[in-house]
C-alpha cells in the first residue's frame, strides 16, 4: 500500500507543507513519480512517531534520533530504552515546571491577598 501527500496530512490532521518539512529534514523518503510523491508504509510509520514525539515533548533532533534506530537488527532493545530515558526527562522537566508554576501561582494568591487587605485598609 502507498500514500499520497494529501493521504497522510489528512490522516494525521497535518499541513502538506508539514509532511515536507519533514521531508527535507531527511525523515521521511517519499518516492518520486513525476511531480507526486509517493509515501510507503514505513514513511507512514515515521510521520506517526515523529508526530508522538512532538506530543510527548521531544525535539525533531530526539525524534529523528529514536526513529533512526528504528527497523535496525538488534536495535529495538536500544530505541525503547532511549524513548524510556527521554520520556523520563521530559516527566522530570514538566514536573519541576509544575512546581514552578505552582510555586508562582503562591505568590501571585499572597500578593493579591497582600493588595486586599491594603484596600481595606484604606476604607477604613
Amino acid at each position: 500500500m502507498t500514500y499520497s501527500i494529501s493521504d497522510l496530512a489528512g490522516e494525521f490532521d497535518v499541513t502538506t507543507r508539514t509532511i515536507r518539512f519533514y521531508e527535507e529534514k531527511g525523515l521521511l523518503k517519499p518516492r518520486r513519480e513525476g511531480t507526486r510523491r509517493i509515501y510507503s508504509p514505513a514513511d507512514r510509520t515515521r510521520l506517526r512517531l515523529i508526530l508522538r514525539g512532538k506530543r510527548l515533548g521531544l525535539s525533531l533532533d530526539e525524534s529523528a534520533d529514536i526513529i533512526g534506530m528504528y527497523g535496525t537488527p538488534g536495535n529495538n532493545h536500544r530505541q525503547l530504552q532511549k524513548l524510556i530515558d527521554k520520556i523520563r526527562e521530559k516527566r522530570e522537566d514538566l514536573q519541576r515546571q509544575q512546581r514552578d508554576l505552582e510555586a508562582t501561582l503562591k505568590e501571585l494568591a499572597d500578593a493579591e491577598g497582600k493588595c486586599h487587605e491594603a484596600l481595606s485598609a484604606l476604607k477604613s
